[in-house]
């Protein structure tokens, strides 16, 4: 008879190996104590017998640790509203009394004689305790580093997870992950624990490689259009990333190589341009860079580690890392992303589990979807990093600024700022007399008081500031760092839960109170009247669109890049018309509703510190918290309808895309005409109707908001 049906005897068996070895009891030693053979009680651990109850209560009983005994209690526990936890979980008792509370509002709820709002109420408890109990069930992380390029991104993180290679002939370590000044990494790149060391790659698409050969291939032939002055030195302004550029050209064997001529002087050859100078067009020079790269060969996604290589483990991964990096692996496309696998936790804790996600460096904006998509998720720290001489970076403070603009609520919980000093700086910081600090600590302190001035204005009071310098400073300190900042997001999903379950608590004590339902029926009233006040939307005066981040973009960008975007219809990783729509619809509604959301808030803070209203907290927390997480998902849909319906009607219209694409050629101003076409299309009449429909996205979605804020509300 198994011991506990909710629980798998593989996840059963786990624990007991944990528990034992907690313990320090051998599993021989432990077997002769309950007088087993020591295979059956391998088998247990494994997960391959079953356990009786009584014979998990003797296993439990022999060890005798505190964590043998919390195993009992867990085991005993039957769950119905709440999902089941893991044995292991470190949350086993905040999420059993949320348990335990739901189960009594469900009983409630299902009795006949309760009234309609009060059943609402009580339904949406339920709701929230389900939620924030699934976020905080999962123990999943991410921490994405985000900064410019050349920063230090990539060394830091590989001196954080202990992933260096020891420097030849006293040179200091190398990161396992290829480092440089910048332009380096192809794509995104995540670190997760896994089984073995490793490397799994998702590939791009057949078009997204045809589209780049395409730009590579316009570039050898110099195709600008006459828009050669526009053409901006270094990185993207080819049309290209030199990341790209770097994989096809040895993806297809096109090398820049360096001879000796006659008279001995160095020459450069480069195959690429010698190759276009023998093609009649870019078409005719994409089919044979295309066939040179042998994309059908190269059909392999993942690579493991085997010690019969003759390499150490972190040496093969380094190697081999840079291979499919730069394109020199011959079983490897182009990466989308390129995932590293090692098999020891990344922050050294077994509490919670953490991807590190080393994201593309920001090199001419940083408003993109690929980054700003890590502060907006509940379960990601985004580490904002910055140099130490400009810190906080006006890339970090751009993001931060975006976020707020875009109504995001958690930058002081899941954000953080990570300063990378370079040898001497910290040293060289001057205090308010002109006086040189005598310490590296000194200089940190001084520069954190700094950019606490400067991060006050955007409301970020007492930001999470850490300093490391990947040269000099100890590593435990930033995973020490880390492992605090997730601790802290996963401290607000236990705050969260506590105070659900406390407020419901409240409830169900004060149900059949009369005096105490007089207090909540005169909340009540003030809360419908404040809904009659602000049930309409706060009209904009003409000072915001939902193009202005697009727009923004097109004025920043190269004109290559605008160029190669023009060409993918306005989808590509530089530059998304359909994530900066989006962000540009999201940001409309919060102008739109801030000040509405916001005395909402301050509305609920001053009925809480009322005593009058004493008896009415449960309701007005409740208030507050169904109208914050409702407008959040309103932010949510309407953000998704600017995504769809703004871009879509761009995807259609062929017309847009040939009068741009016609531009390039036409010599300087390139970029101008280009937006004058943008600005054309957004001001056009047919192009009303999307803005009214997303004014009536909003005004229906905010009426649903208070609707389902009213409903909560019994003032008969």
């Amino acid at each position: 008879m198994n011991a506990n049906s909710n629980v798998g005897q593989v996840e059963l068996g786990k624990y007991l190996v944990q528990i034992r070895e907690g313990a320090g009891i051998k599993q021989a030693e432990l077997a002769r104590m309950i007088t087993w053979s020591p295979a059956v009680l391998s088998r247990v651990e494994s997960g391959d017998r079953p356990l009786a109850l009584e014979e998990l209560q003797a296993i439990l009983t022999t060890i005798g640790s505190p964590d043998a005994a919390r195993l009992q209690v867990a085991l005993q526990r039957e769950w119905s509203v709440v999902p089941r936890p893991s044995l292991d979980h470190p949350d086993q008792d905040i999420l059993w009394n949320a348990e335990q509370v739901a189960k009594k509002l469900v009983a409630l709820r299902e009795q006949p004689d309760v009234r309609n709002a009060f059943e609402r109420r009580l339904a949406e408890y339920v709701k929230e305790i389900q939620n924030t109990a699934d976020m905080l069930i999962k123990r999943d992380h991410q921490v994405a580093f985000i900064g410019s390029i050349g920063i230090g991104k990539s060394t830091a993180i590989c001196r954080l997870a202990k992933l260096e290679v020891e420097g030849q002939d006293g040179a200091p370590n190398v990161p396992v992950l290829e480092a440089g000044a910048g332009g380096i990494t192809i794509c995104e790149v995540h670190l997760r624990t896994g089984p073995s060391y490793g490397l799994m790659i998702e590939p791009c698409g057949d078009d997204e490689i045809r589209a780049d050969v395409t730009d590579f291939a316009e570039y050898l032939l110099k195709k600008d259009g006459g828009n050669a002055n526009e053409q901006e030195v270094g990185g993207d302004s080819q049309g290209i990333s030199k990341e790209i550029e770097r994989a096809v050209r040895n993806m297809s064997g096109l090398k820049i190589r360096r001879e000796k001529t006659g008279d001995g002087k160095m020459a450069r050859r480069d195959d690429a341009k010698i190759l276009a100078e023998q093609q009649g067009s870019v078409r005719e020079l994409v089919v044979e860079i295309l066939a040179r790269m042998e994309l059908h060969k190269r059909d392999r996604r993942d690579i493991w580690y085997d010690s019969s290589c003759g390499k150490s483990h972190l040496n093969w991964l380094k190697d081999i890392f840079e291979e499919v990096n730069n394109g020199r692996h011959p079983e490897f496309t182009l990466p989308r992303r390129i995932e590293v696998v090692v098999p020891t936790p990344l922050l050294g804790t077994s509490e919670f589990s953490v991807r590190i996600i080393d994201t593309k460096g920001i090199d001419r904006t940083a408003a993109r979807a690929d980054l700003e998509v890590h502060l907006d998720e509940p379960h990601t720290i985004a580490v904002l990093c910055s140099g130490f001489n400009n810190a906080p970076a006006a890339e970090t403070r751009l993001l931060l600024e975006r976020s707020i603009e875009a109504g995001v609520r958690t930058l002081g919980s899941h954000s953080s700022l990570l300063i990378l000093p370079r040898t001497s700086e910290a040293l060289a910081v001057k205090d308010e007399s002109g006086i040189r600090v005598e310490t590296v600590d000194e200089g940190y302190e001084l520069k954190g008081e700094q950019v606490e001035m400067s991060l006050q204005p955007l409301g970020l009071n007492e930001y999470a500031v850490c300093f490391f310098n990947s040269h000099q400073d100890d590593p435990s300190l930033l995973r020490k760092f880390l492992i605090e900042r997730v601790m802290a997001v996963r401290q607000t999903f236990r705050n969260r839960l506590e105070q659900i379950t406390q407020n419901a608590r409240s409830l169900l004590l004060n149900y059949e109170q009369e005096q105490v339902q007089e207090v909540i029926r005169h909340s009540a009233t003030m809360f419908q009247s404040w809904i009659k006040q602000n049930s309409e939307l706060r009209r904009l005066k003409g000072s915001v669109h939902v193009q202005d981040s697009l727009m923004g973009q097109l004025d920043k960008a190269y004109a290559s890049t605008i160029r190669a975007t023009i060409r993918r219809e306005g989808e590509w990783s530089n530059l998304s018309y359909s994530y900066h729509l989006g962000y540009g619809a999201r940001r409309v509604a919060v102008r739109s509703l801030r000040k509405s959301v916001e005395g909402f808030t301050e509305l609920c803070k001053t009925m809480v510190g009322n005593p009058e209203f004493v008896d009415a907290i449960d309701l007005i927390n409740q208030a507050e918290r169904v109208l914050l997480t409702s407008y959040e998902d309103l932010l949510r849909k309407v953000q998704l309808m600017g995504q769809t319906s703004f871009r879509d009607e761009l995807k259609l219209d062929s017309n847009f895309w040939a009068k741009c694409e016609s531009e390039w050629g036409q010599g300087s101003g390139y970029r101008d005409r280009v937006t004058d076409h943008h600005t054309d299309w957004f001001v056009a009449e047919q192009r009303q109707q999307l803005d009214d429909e997303l004014q009536q996205l909003m005004q229906r979605e905010w009426a649903d908001v208070l609707n389902k804020l009213s409903s909560l509300f019994d003032t008969e």
